[in-house]
């Protein structure tokens, strides 16, 4: 299974990782500790340096209840963080919004990924994406950020979460987008209780079935926390464990805070099983 994003073509037969490069001041799990550009372009060069595969820049944080960022204050985050990455690293940049604007600015200075919550349901999304070579990560949220784990609720969570990527792979495909630019991700913690996050673990090889390449986002969230009872700097260990059960589940896409222990436990897994 290759993936085609930018200027890069991934082989994902074997799982890639993913490095979180946060440049806000209140991500759940980091917030602040890379929020300038020098201090997140640093943090990306160290990712790699671990082993990164690709480099995930975000500049407004969807914990739940996140207040919302202005286009401008994005941009201002983001964009120069990505020109100094991409003249720095030899990896795919993956740009984390929903903002259409932000992912044609992203595009236009070195971005190679576009990584959308909201799927590209934003006007104008699709119409960006597909006139870019850019790969897509479609992503399953129920709600907002602002309002996604006030009483999230489904009938069947994996079928109905099936069901939405489907069709917005196949919204993308419509418009132009080729399959091989395509991955989905259920969105682990984005409206989902922790029955629903375990249930989507769990039966990963539907959503495979499908034939997308598969991202799999669940380092250091709630959900473990409520596993395990660590606080959010303690949950490095479950982290890394869900990471190598998400890729035994067909994850193809790792997308973690902590590199260096998420390739140490992939490359013991692979030479194992």
């Amino acid at each position: 299974m290759i993936f085609h994003c930018g200027h890069y073509q991934l082989d994902l037969s074997t799982p890639k990782v993913m490095g979180i490069v946060n440049v806000t001041p209140d991500s759940f799990s980091d917030g602040g500790q890379h929020a300038s550009v020098q201090a997140a372009i640093a943090h990306g060069m160290r990712l790699v340096e671990e082993g990164a595969d690709i480099l995930d820049i975000g500049g407004e944080s969807t914990r739940p209840g996140a207040d919302p960022v202005s286009l401008e204050e994005e941009l201002r985050r983001v964009i120069p963080v990505i020109e100094g990455l991409s003249n720095r690293v030899d990896v795919p940049i993956s740009i984390d919004t929903y903002k259409p604007e932000v992912m044609k600015a992203a595009i236009a200075v070195g971005a190679d990924i576009i990584n959308d919550i909201c799927a590209l349901q934003e006007p104008g999304g699709l119409e960006i994406a597909a006139a870019s070579n850019a790969g897509i990560c479609l992503m399953h949220m129920q709600g907002t950020p602002q309002t996604m784990q006030a009483e999230p609720y489904y009938d069947n969570v994996v079928e109905e979460v099936n069901t939405f990527l489907l069709q917005r792979a196949e919204a993308a495909l419509a418009a132009g987008i080729p399959r091989e630019r395509i991955m989905l991700d259920p969105g682990f913690g984005f409206g989902k209780r922790s029955v629903h996050n375990i249930a989507l673990l769990r039966e990963m090889p539907s959503l495979c079935a499908l034939g997308y390449p598969v991202l799999a986002g669940l380092s250091r969230k709630s959900v473990l926390g409520r596993i395990t009872g660590n606080r959010v700097e303690d949950r490095i260990p479950a982290s890394v464990a869900a990471a190598v059960v998400a890729a035994m589940k067909g994850a193809r896409v790792l997308r973690v805070h902590d590199v260096r222990e998420t390739k140490d436990a992939l490359a013991v897994a692979a030479t194992v099983l």
